[in-house]
């Protein structure tokens, strides 16, 4: 029997028990569903991480107060942006800043460019009637337009004369407010009116501003005292060397050791290592739950074949009494599970796709998870291949058993 002639008695055997094959099919595209959103969303995810750390520059190292001995799961954030976003060190038992003490110690090693000290809070921010909390971060204007890997969209970045001016990230001069906020205008904080110079090319909702103005608007930080230090080395291939030569000078002016350090340094190097780890494991987590529902829809696609074997029980028998082989039922039978798989996958890759793209917004505010999913020809490739595997493998045993059916034994099957 020919190939097309098999594949047309399977196709007929799909379409004349429409309501069994459907209930079969959709178990197939859940499983396979869940797999390509889980698989597409951990590409895309991993898209929007390497695209943030590579923006950040492999010469920039961020030196917080305290030591890390665990970390935060989605790590500080970047240090050449500098957006609160979560996370940070776990600290030490007693209390420790950083202050100009550790900052003058910096400016002794040879192997740093640039230094950014910074300080960083919550406040109010009002324009036209609508008040938020926003993140309000102080930094050296005179040296931040250097080191901060952030891209602008309208206007500068801060000048080393500024004073009452800011800069903001564009989510908050786009969305947060009732009205977009533009170049020149005047955004209240807490107390005080500070007029926009520049707008980031972002989706945050921080606020910039020259640290001594910073100092005057959150009340609680002390003059000279920093929640972080940025530094920018001046060779990206020693940045290792560099950091190395920072821990022991601070661990010199800090008067510490290994076992009573209380400050913590890391690169964009270190976050991306840790980030990737955290997402591999995630993702394989996530597939192995996805990977139940495809063995349930193994499961129909058996009992389905099984039940077909039943019904076409005298079909086969008058099939094989007019020439039909072996061979040739098995085929039909093969056919019919990998149809199954086929139509299933090709389905649930469309809803997969769905669900991945909607997956940024259910996002929220979670920087990272806002790329949704990135749906590669590869998972494409690999979603269709397995849907079709798992129909054959769940219905070879039928199929093998519909072949060794005798035509007599058939023929007289009621």
């Amino acid at each position: 029997m020919k190939l097309s002639k098999c594949l047309k008695h399977a196709f007929n055997m799909v379409l004349y028990s429409k309501l069994r094959s459907w209930l079969t099919i959709i178990g197939i595209v859940i499983g396979v569903a869940a797999v390509i959103s889980i698989v597409s969303i951990g590409e895309g995810m991993q898209q929007t991480l390497e695209s943030q750390i590579s923006g950040l520059g492999g010469d920039i190292i961020t030196l917080t107060a305290g030591f890390s001995r665990g970390g935060s799961m989605f790590g500080r954030g970047h240090p050449g942006q500098n957006d609160n976003s979560g996370g940070g060190a776990v600290a030490t038992e007693d209390e420790v800043v950083l202050d100009r003490t550790d900052y003058q110690a910096l400016k002794g090693i040879s192997d740093i460019a640039l230094i950014d000290p910074n300080i960083r809070g919550n406040v109010d921010a009002s324009y036209l009637g609508r008040t938020g909390s926003v993140t309000l971060t102080g930094v050296d204007q005179k040296v931040w337009s250097q080191i901060t890997t952030v891209d602008l969209k309208e206007g500068r970045l801060l000048d080393s004369a500024d004073q009452n001016v800011v800069v903001i990230g564009g989510g908050l001069a786009s969305t947060f407010f009732d009205r977009p906020v533009g170049i020149n205008k005047m955004l209240t904080i807490e107390t005080s009116a500070f007029r926009v110079v520049g707008i980031l090319d972002d989706n945050g909702r921080s606020i910039y501003m020259p640290i001594q103005m910073a100092y005057q608007v959150l009340d609680d930080k002390e003059n000279g005292v920093y929640d972080t230090i940025v530094i920018k080395i001046r060779n990206e291939d020693e940045l290792d060397a560099a950091m190395t030569k920072i821990e022991k000078r601070l661990m010199m002016v800090r008067h510490v050791t290994n076992r009573t350090k209380d400050f913590s340094l890391s690169s964009s190097r270190q976050m991306s290592a840790a980030r990737s780890e955290m997402m591999s494991s995630v993702n394989m987590f996530l597939l192995a739950l996805a990977a139940v529902s495809l063995i349930v829809g193994a499961v129909g696609i058996a009992n389905t074949m099984f039940t077909s074997v039943l019904e076409k029980t005298k079909d086969i028998g008058i099939m094989k009494a007019i020439g039909a082989r072996n061979s040739d039922i098995l085929l039909i039978f093969l056919l019919h599970a990998a149809l199954i798989g086929l139509v299933g996958g090709v389905l649930g890759i469309l809803l997969g796709g769905v669900m991945s793209g909607s997956f940024s917004a259910l996002a929220g505010d979670i920087r990272f998870l806002r790329g949704g999913g990135f749906i590669s020809p590869r998972s494409i490739i690999m979603a269709i291949s397995v849907s079709v595997f798992i129909g054959i493998l769940a219905g070879a045993i039928p199929a093998w058993k519909a072949s060794r059916l005798k035509p007599v034994d058939a023929l007289r099957y009621e």
